[in-house]
């Protein structure tokens, strides 16, 4: 049987803790987690600050401590909040660092989108002209 996208999105979002934007805004300021933006680099005008940008298709290799391309901001035992545009490529995310052994890992529910919806602060970044 061939899943499909929302399938797979479903049954991720089932495995893996959601945090609202609120929540994750209050423990971005309690504490050390680590906000990590998947979207791709075109994406990244408007962000969240402090974010580590980590295009989806590159997270595997920068979360694992083997790689080449590891970035030592993202350990295991550390508080991971994993953001897309909407949640559903984060929620992808989220499951694949959970089987990487990323044991306090969540989605931030809805995503930039519902971010900004919360009116919570973001960074403007535009590419040199």
């Amino acid at each position: 049987m061939v899943k499909s996208v929302v399938d797979m999105i479903t049954e991720a979002r089932a495995q893996i803790e959601l945090v609202t934007p609120e929540a994750a805004s209050k423990e971005l300021a309690a504490g050390d987690p680590i906000l990590v933006d998947i979207r791709e680099p075109v994406e990244w005008e408007r962000h969240i600050p402090g974010a580590l940008q980590v295009p989806r298709g590159l997270l595997e290799f920068v979360a694992d401590p083997a790689s080449p391309r590891y970035n030592a901001d993202l350990q295991p035992a550390r508080r991971v909040i994993v953001y897309c545009a909407s949640g559903a490529r984060a929620a992808l995310a989220t499951l694949t660092l959970q089987s990487m052994g990323y044991d306090n890992v969540a989605n931030m529910d809805g995503g930039i989108k519902a971010w900004i919806a919360a009116d919570l602060p973001t960074v403007e970044h535009h590419g040199d002209i």
